[in-house]
């Protein structure tokens, strides 16, 4: 059986460790308390710490990173540790801001981790949409990633990113066998911009997972910041009227602490 380690340090914030590869996705480790800018008429404050400090990571060999410019995804400490680490796979435009160590894929390229004694490991950024059609110019360019190793039972480990339902997440199963889908949630929305949501809601995010079919779902991104609109317990409402064959696939991740994921 193969299995990942997989810790939510909080927000979108995991430590993947799987097959010899550690892995960090969209590091915040900033502590509570402050409010950050997320354009024109838009920001958030930060309501919960991260659940391990940066300096308590083991060596990263990536970051894996959906975007570089909203700080819910990437703070100030969480900027810091990234010349640290092997290398920072984000999207192209994140890349050009970041440089260093830094490596863009546009929707659908493919990065190799290599290693002597250790599988190759494939990283495939997919498609993303931060909020509804035409917000590209506003929100910025995002991006998801799968993740595939020799060894792996049930099919690719998927990063959502921080995204809505639209054509380019629904391409994914039809293009790839996910089997471990990390789901990014909270339903974002700021009152300049009223009901408009800029990642998915419960509704949506199960209607993917009918899709996908996946053996493991793991919700992330929906606490810790006063933007996320949808928790926890409105996420259980919603799978409280799903069918029980979805229902048992979802898993919540405990704070700080490894899960361990057959994959």
């Amino acid at each position: 059986m193969t299995e990942a380690r997989i810790t939510h340090v909080g927000g979108p914030t995991t430590l993947i460790e799987a097959a010899g590869w550690r892995l960090l996705t969209d590091p915040t480790f900033d502590p509570p308390g402050r409010r950050y800018s997320f354009g024109p008429g838009t920001s958030s404050t930060k309501t919960t710490g991260p659940t391990l400090k940066a300096a308590e990571l083991p060596p990263l060999d990536a970051v894996l990173l959906t975007h570089d410019h909203h700080a819910d995804n990437l703070d100030t400490a969480g900027r810091a540790l990234l010349p640290g680490a092997g290398t920072v796979v984000t999207t192209p435009s994140g890349a050009g801001r970041l440089g260093g160590n830094s490596r863009g894929l546009t929707p659908w390229a493919t990065w190799r981790l290599e290693a002597p004694g250790r599988p190759t490991l494939e990283v495939t950024a997919t498609p993303a949409r931060h909020g509804p059609p035409l917000s590209r110019p506003l929100v910025g360019e995002v991006t998801g990633f799968s993740l595939r190793w020799e060894g792996q039972r049930h099919g690719a480990l998927w990063i959502t990113g921080d995204t809505v339902l639209f054509a380019g997440v629904r391409e994914v199963p039809r293009r790839i066998d996910v089997g471990t889908v990390l789901l990014h949630l909270g339903g974002v929305r700021f009152p300049l911009t009223g009901p408009l949501r800029y990642t998915m809601t419960a509704a949506p995010a199960l209607e993917l997972c009918g899709l996908l079919r996946p053996h493991t779902v793991l919700p992330v991104h929906y606490e810790g910041w006063s933007h996320f609109r949808e928790g926890r317990e409105a996420v259980e409402a919603e799978l409280g009227r799903a069918p029980a064959d979805l229902r048992a696939r979802f898993r919540w991740l405990p704070p700080g602490t490894p899960l361990a994921v057959e994959v």
